[in-house]
Formats: C-alpha cells, sequence, structure tokens
C-alpha cells in the first residue's frame, strides 16, 4: 500500500475536449475567411488608390517638409503592388494554401508600414487599413490549417 495518496482530478472527458477543439477551430477557420475576404478587399480598394495616385498626383493631398516624401506615383505604385499580393494572398487563402497565410502575414504587415509612412496624405483612411492589417495578421497566425 502506498503511502501517498493520488487525488482523483475530475477533468473534462473526452468528448467535451473534442467538442471544445471543433468549436475553436471552426472559429479560427471562420476567421481566416474573414480575413481572406478583407485582404481581397483591401487589395481591390488598393488597386483603386495606387491608380489614383499613379495617374493624377492631385488626387493625394502633398505634404511640405514630411520625413518619408516620395513622389506621390512613387506612393501610388508601391501601394498598387501591395495591393496586387494582399489581393493574391486573399485568394490563395480562400483556396487553402498553405504559402498564402506566411504571404498574406508579410505583404499585410509590410502594408501596415507604408501605411503609417502614408498617414499625412490619407490619415482616416490610413489608420482604418492599419487597424483591418492587424486584424488579417492576427487571423491568419492563429489559423492552423485544420479542416472544419
Amino acid at each position: 500500500m502506498s503511502t501517498h495518496a493520488t487525488p482523483h482530478r475530475a477533468g473534462p472527458t473526452n468528448a467535451t475536449t473534442a467538442a471544445g477543439a471543433g468549436a475553436d477551430t471552426a472559429w479560427t477557420t471562420t476567421f481566416a475567411l474573414f480575413a481572406a475576404v478583407l485582404m481581397m478587399l483591401a487589395g481591390a480598394c488598393g488597386v483603386l488608390a495606387g491608380i489614383a495616385a499613379i495617374l493624377h498626383d492631385e488626387v493625394v493631398v502633398g505634404t511640405p517638409q514630411y520625413t518619408y516624401a516620395l513622389d506621390l506615383t512613387a506612393w501610388g505604385w508601391i501601394h498598387l503592388v501591395l495591393a496586387v499580393v494582399l489581393g493574391a494572398a486573399g485568394a490563395g487563402v480562400l483556396w487553402g494554401a498553405t504559402w498564402a497565410r506566411a504571404v498574406g502575414i508579410a505583404a499585410a504587415a509590410i502594408n501596415i508600414v507604408a501605411h503609417f509612412a502614408f498617414l499625412p496624405h490619407f490619415p482616416v483612411w490610413a489608420l482604418v487599413i492599419i487597424a483591418l492589417d492587424a486584424i488579417v495578421i492576427w487571423a491568419l497566425a492563429s489559423y492552423r490549417g485544420e479542416n472544419a
């Protein structure tokens, strides 16, 4: 007979654990789908904003003596390229491509930096995109790729 008693711990049953894991998987899958749609919408809007900045510099407000002073046409090209990459990554996430999650996270992170540098030109738009990109990064990083 042992002098050390092992207390019986009442824990969740396997059925409860499996149901909880299934709910978590469904939630992260839904959130990854939301992130994919956000990336494709941000890509479409970014393409339009990039084309507008490339073709008509007057559409974008220029600020004198800005630290990150690039020609507004250059900013247009930066946003256009990032928008295409974001849109493609969003489509890839919808199709279930593993590479798309990594590309989406990287493109959203670069897009945050680009919109931070673009704040004086479109402040409200840049802040909204920064917040949405942070949500996209979180959704794609938490998604493990399991089937719901």
